[in-house]
């Protein structure tokens, strides 16, 4: 079974790893309970939008950006592909030249 509980507190996780913070200065810039931030790190607990948002806000990133990671990774258990966010350079042309034909 995917849980997303686990799928959140790895992307939390891998964000604070990624900025070279410790659970420490996170839960105090959040104002978090160390103890309950590890908890939902290690996928223990549930974190409220509320949690999320301080968090997130904790780690400069974007409750948005947190959310897809957390989709794509969740879409990739499942075995769904996933949509690129962006086009190939050479398709965006190709289409725009089509419309300038019509």
């Amino acid at each position: 079974m995917v849980l997303v509980r686990q799928e959140l507190g790895d992307v939390l996780r891998d964000v604070r790893l990624q900025k070279a913070l410790t659970l420490r200065q996170v839960a105090s810039r959040a104002s978090v309970a160390l103890g309950y931030l590890s908890e939902v790190e290690r996928g223990q607990k549930e974190a409220s939008s509320e949690i999320l948002a301080s968090v997130a806000e904790a780690l400069d990133t974007p409750v948005s950006t947190i959310m897809r990671e957390v989709g794509d990774r969740l879409a990739v258990i499942e075995g769904i592909n996933t949509v690129p966010d962006t086009l190939p350079d050479d398709l965006v042309a190709q289409f725009d030249a089509d419309l300038a034909v019509r």
